[in-house]
Formats: structure tokens, sequence, C-alpha cells
């Protein structure tokens, strides 16, 4: 027998352990896949409500109160549930219903050949009966607490037994409702199409038939008289059709009300703006909302302090316990409450894909509007386009998946602004002070030769750098770096990296922001896989390789980091949180990286440099040169 040396030894130890890496990091592809990377079960979609029977009991009752709710102007309204059943289980569960009616003659036209359902529309959410109640088992009583807001319908709540797989209903509460159902409401700011313009977004019940939207605003602090402007608003809504498949299209669906947008033009930059929203009747009275204000952007250029936020895959969660969510987007209060206590320091906000996770359920979109509300009406809320808005198959979605249930991308560009030549494709650019956004569409072909490609070429290719010297680019998925994002040996979008890294090189993006990983973690200033500064917490001179973070931990459930640790992360946290941009000046910008839990900073870095250092000819981003004289 031949004896191995020591060198032949210790080439098939290595031999071994790269095939066990190699079968570890395939194994947790396979659960990435599954899991992390926003596969997570919409909790409504666990309810088999098309399955329901009708078994209504003499000896069951559901009443809510109060009965009517918002007599004071409130969009919300905490309702109490009193339940009682004589046959009481651990899996009874109490669902709320809005409209209040949801039986079978609500259904949408059927297959003869099929029969209806009783129920053809899930609730907007659920409780099970013996939350907060242990003794329901028992004794057969409860008493459930529902935060309720004003949804343009009226709302009842049913007690079902079966459990969530066999649902059956078994007694339907009376009906409650709001004073003004058809209220406007969540207002949400984003920028227009030039940067002295600020678009107002709302919602109403009003359609244009019965009333005219407009805003009234006007200077902060101004005497409300001829100095207030009236600009009136569009109007459109969508329907059951406008859905690409279920369960947007079947049990998921909610009439979704009026969206309505202004554009409040000619702005003073960094000028404090007050505003209401109104519609005007036929009979020539108002319905206004309560007052909001806004600071107009920076001009482009302008050196002030500048405060930017930056975050994806939040979603939505229920302040009142209700597990229509449990455990979905457990982080989502926290980034939202952080966020709204500082308020006073945030200028604008990126949400960078994967907005509400409503997944098909349209009445999520009005809950999630209602979550951000003190932000949005404030603030700028810019979002980009994320899997769970866009994706359906056959549907020109650059992924084939219907990661949104049915919603096609149509909720995400009808509830929200962005200041797109064509909101059915996502991407866009906007300037913010010294900044220059380019917000691609990752769920939009992004490849050489692409139309979006070409947009964001012509994007980066024209900012400003001596004005606007802080260059940032943002999409949903990973089309950069990330560890936890590992699968046929690459780390994120290898597609996405070869087609645009020569972009981010060849124009020196700052840094570049992506979600749909849910956690943080920070690479170095890379090109071609390879870190080209040995910083890490200052960086100054040239910019000779983009800063790439992962910034998807805004509230879904969380991702682990893969099994090999690679040599260009910096900084990794699985935890929620957030980042924050400040400019000083055209000099000095600082990140911070903060955690939702308690809003601490938790990474950072400043970058220093000149306007030289932008010009400075880098590898692969140099302008031609001639010997010419």
């Amino acid at each position: 027998m031949e004896i191995l040396s020591f060198h032949s030894l210790k080439v098939a130890v290595l031999l071994l352990l790269s095939w066990f890496l190699h079968l570890a990091a395939a194994a947790y592809t396979k659960h990435i896949g599954e899991a992390a990377i926003g596969d997570g079960i919409q909790p409504l979609s666990k309810i088999a409500i098309h399955r329901a029977l009708y078994e209504l009991h003499d000896n069951a009752s559901v009443s809510a109160k109060p009965l009517l709710l918002g007599t004071k102007g409130a969009d919300s309204e905490w309702v109490t549930v009193q339940v009682q059943f004589s046959k009481p289980s651990e899996d009874d569960w109490l669902g709320v219903f809005s409209p209040a009616n949801f039986n079978s003659f609500t259904c949408p036209p059927n297959d003869e050949r099929q029969q209806t359902p009783n129920i053809c529309s899930a609730p907007i959410k659920y409780k099970f009966a013996n939350d907060s109640n242990p003794e329901y088992v028992k004794k057969g009583k409860a008493s459930l607490k529902f935060l309720l807001i004003n949804q343009r319908e009226d709302f009842s709540f049913a007690l079902f037994s079966g459990g969530l797989s066999n649902p059956k209903l078994v007694a339907v509460s009376n009906v409650i409702k709001f004073a003004n159902p058809k209220a406007p409401l969540y207002p949400r700011l984003a920028q227009g199409k030039s940067w002295n313009e600020m678009t107002v977004t709302w919602t109403s019940g009003y359609n244009i038939n019965e009333a005219l939207p407009l805003v009234e605003w006007g200077l902060k602090g101004q005497i409300q008289t001829q100095t207030q402007t009236q600009t009136p608003a569009q109007t459109v809504t969508f329907h059951r059709n406008s859905m690409c498949g279920p369960p947007a299209r079947t049990v998921g669906w909610r009439d979704p009300g009026f969206i309505h947008t202004s554009f409040l033009k000619d702005l003073w930059p960094s000028s404090l703006y007050s505003y209401k929203l109104g519609h005007r009747l036929l009979n020539g009275s108002f319905i206004w909302s309560k007052s909001y204000y806004f600071k107009a952007s920076p001009s482009p250029g302008q050196e002030s302090l500048q405060r930017v936020i930056i975050f994806g895959d939040m979603g939505k969660a229920e302040r009142d316990g209700s597990n229509e969510y449990s455990n979905y987007q457990p982080g989502s209060l926290n980034t939202t409450d952080q966020l709204v206590k500082d308020l006073d320091n945030i200028d604008i906000v990126f949400h960078i894909g994967d907005i509400t996770y409503a997944n098909g359920y349209i009445s999520q979109w009005d809950q999630f509007t209602s979550q951000v509300e003190p932000i949005a009406s404030t603030v700028p809320y810019m979002i980009a386009s994320g899997n769970h808005e866009r994706d359906v198959p056959g549907t020109g979605s650059f992924y084939d998946t219907n990661d949104s249930g049915g919603e096609c991308g149509v909720l995400a560009e009808t509830m929200f602004y962005v200041p797109a030549g064509n909101r059915a494709k996502f991407w866009y650019s906007t300037d913010f002070g010294m900044f220059h956004f380019c917000i691609a569409d990752s769920e939009h072909d992004w490849r050489e030769g692409s139309e979006q490609y070409k947009f964001l070429e012509k994007c980066l290719a024209s900012a400003d750098r001596k004005n606007q010297p802080w260059l940032i680019f943002a999409a949903h998925r990973v089309l950069g770096y990330s560890s936890t994002y590992w699968q046929d040996g690459s780390f994120g979008e290898p597609m996405g990296r070869e087609s645009l890294q020569k972009l981010w090189q060849k124009y020196k993006v700052d840094i570049a922001f992506f979600g749909h990983i849910h956690n943080y973690e920070r690479i170095c200033p890379i090109y071609q896989n390879q870190c080209v500064n040995t910083e890490k917490t200052h960086y100054s001179g040239t910019v000779n390789g983009t800063i790439h973070v992962v910034v998807g931990g805004g509230g879904s459930h969380l991702s682990d980091f893969g099994p090999i640790q690679t040599s260009w992360s910096i900084y990794r946290d699985s935890d929620y949180g957030f980042v924050k941009l400040t400019a000083f000046n055209q000099s000095s910008l600082l990140f911070e990286y903060k955690k939702s839990s308690d809003g601490k900073v938790y990474d950072s870095f400043t970058i220093s440099r000149d306007y030289r250092d932008v010009l400075a000819c880098v590898h692969d981003g140099c302008e031609p040169t001639t010997l010419a004289t």
C-alpha cells in the first residue's frame, strides 16, 4: 500500500472540506430559497374561507360596540367584541369582515359547473377567541378588542369554529361603521418630476361624479385667506378584473375606493407648507381632512443639512395584536415608531420594495397607509417595486413567480406616486439637494441592452457631481453583493452584478442599496469581487469602488447569513433596522445603521472628499484622453 505524503493528505483534507462547504451552501441555498428570501406565508391565506359552512347556533352570539365610530373625527377607534358560545374550542376564531355583508350574494360570477362558495371574501383581520381569554374554552365567554381604521365600508364580526382550515360560521355580530366612511384619509407625499414639486396622494370613498378632490395649501404660518391655493387632484381606481390572479382576483379582493393625487408646484426650497385634503360636494359644501405640513425639497446642489432614510421589506403589523400577521412582520411597528420618533430629523424616506406584503389581500394596503401616515404625510415617502408588489407569472415580470398574489404591480403604482415616465415600469430618478438618486426596478429586465439599463445609464450620467456629489443607486433585489444570498456559486444576482457593476464603476456611484434579504450587511467599496479600499470607518479621496449595503430588515421575518465568511463583508446584523444618510455639505457624508428596537447606531462610517476626487481616473472609470495639444 502506498503511504500518502503529508502534502497529499493535506490536499485531500482541503478537497473534502471544500466539498463539505459546497454541500452546506447548497443546503442553505435551498433553505433561503424556501423561507428567508421572502416566501413567507401571508397569514390571511391560511384561512380556507371558500370552504366555510353555515352552522349558525342559537346558543352562540357576538356583539360589538360602539356602534358608531369616528364621531369626533378620528380615523381609527377601538372596538370591544363580546363572544358567547356553548360549545367552545381552542381553535374558534373571530374574523373582522368589511363590508359587513359577506354572504354568497357578494361572490363574483362563477363557472356554472362549480358550486358557489358560501363566503367569497377573506376577513381583513382575525383573532382566536381564546386570545387574552384563557378561560374561553371552559366558560365559552370572551372579550376581545380590535383597533379598526376607516376603510370606507361598515364592519361585522363573525365567530367560526373548525379552525382556519375548515371554518364553520356559528354567529355574526351587529354592524358598526364610521360616521363618515368616505372621508379623505392617509395622505402620502412623494417627490414630483421636478425638484420644486410635491405630490399628495390620498384615499377616499368619493368618486369624481360625487365630489371634486383638491388640496388646499400654502406657506405654513400665513393667514389662510388668499395666500392659500386650492389645487385639484386626479382620481383613479381599479377593479377586480385589473388583478392578474388569485387571491387578488378572488377571496383577497376588496374595493380600494378612490385614489387621488394632486401636484403642488413651484415650491420655495426648504420652506414649510401646510395643507389639507378636501372634496367639494355637488351642493357646494366641502369635506376637509385635518391639517398636515411638509418641508419642500432643497434645490439641486443646495448646501444644507439633508437627512435620508433607506430600508426595505417592512410590511405592516396590527397594534391590536391581531394574529392576522402573527410573527410575519414582527419588526414593522418598531421601525415605524422609531421613524416617527425621529421625524423632526428626517427629510425623505426610501422604502425599496416589499411594501405591505399584502400578497393579494387588498384590504392590507389601507392598513399600511394608515400605519405610515405620520411619516408619509410629513416627508416624501418614495418606494421601489419588489417581488411582493409585482411578480405574477405570464405578466411581464422578470421573475416568474406569484409573489404578489395576483397584484401584478397595480396596487403599488396606484396607491403611491413615483416620478417615473411609466409607473408600470418602476424605475425613476429624483434629486434631493446634494443627492442624486437612481431607483431601479429589479422586477423588470435590467440586463445590458434593456430599456431599463439604458435609463439607468442616463440617470447615472446625468448627475451633476460638482453640485450633487452624493450619487445613490437602489433596487429591491440584491443586484450587487450579499453573503446571505448565495446561489449557484455566486452571491446576489450574478447577472445583475455583471450587467450593472460597469455602470456603478464608470459613474462612481457612492453607495448601492438593496433589500429582499431580511437583514443588514455592509460591503466594502468593491469592484469585480475585490475590495478596493481597506478602510472601514472613514473613506476619503478617490471614488474607486461602490459601497454595497443590504438593508432589508425593515420588518418582515429575518434571514440568516450563509455558511461562508466572505472577505468583502464588513458588518452583518440579523436584526430589524434602517439606514440614515446625513449630508452636511458637498464634502462630508455620514452613514448610520440603526436598529428598530432602540434607534441606536450599530454601524457607521463617513465619507470626505473634494470634487477632484470624483473626477479622478480609476480602473474602468476614466474619461478618454488624447495626446494632442
